[in-house]
């Protein structure tokens, strides 16, 4: 993913390399034959999920609905949040370290045609669920939750409070 001109700057006038914790968001685009649509990201050669970060004051929806179209063509509407997760600290070839709290969107295509429309991806092709090509357990996890309409939002559960009881009940005691 190429990066933001806003995060340049922040990393020029003040932050230089060191931690930058950032929202991204992750669209899981469903067409209407149940396929989800994925790109083959040309840094890494890999097949993945669609994602970015967003614009200053941009929404979630918008920046996923943003995109899907930037990166696949395709037109799509954001549906439900399938996850929330803050991830692991990644440190990139040329020394930033970024933290991403990903806010996952299960997404529907409503129009377009998928083909490549940026330089962030090599192609990009709708997929079925059960035929899908190599992904890192990251587009897994997220495609897996998304393709059952019924689940729940999925987020890491918080650990209690310092002197909590490990049963809650007995705090109403």
């Amino acid at each position: 993913m190429a990066t933001p001109d806003f995060i340049r700057e922040l990393r020029g006038a003040a932050l230089g390399r060191g931690l930058l914790f950032l929202p991204g968001v992750t669209a899981i685009v469903f067409d209407d034959e149940g396929r989800v649509l994925l790109g083959r990201r040309s840094d890494t050669g890999r097949w993945a999920v669609i994602g970015g970060i967003p614009e200053p004051g941009e929404q979630p929806a918008q920046c996923a609905v943003r995109e899907v179209y930037e990166e696949t063509a395709v037109r799509c509407v954001a549906e439900r949040i399938v996850l929330v997760e803050t991830r692991e600290p990644i440190t990139y070839p040329n020394g930033d370290v970024c933290q991403f709290l990903d806010i996952t969107l299960r997404c529907r295509a409503v129009g377009g045609r998928a083909r490549v429309n940026d330089d962030e991806s090599l192609e990009v092709g709708w997929f079925a669920p059960d035929a899908l090509p190599p992904l890192e357990d990251f587009g897994l996890t997220r495609v897996k939750l998304a393709a059952d309409e019924t689940a729940p939002t999925w987020f890491a559960p918080a650990d209690p409070p310092p002197g909590t009881p490990a049963d809650p009940s007995q705090s109403l005691r």
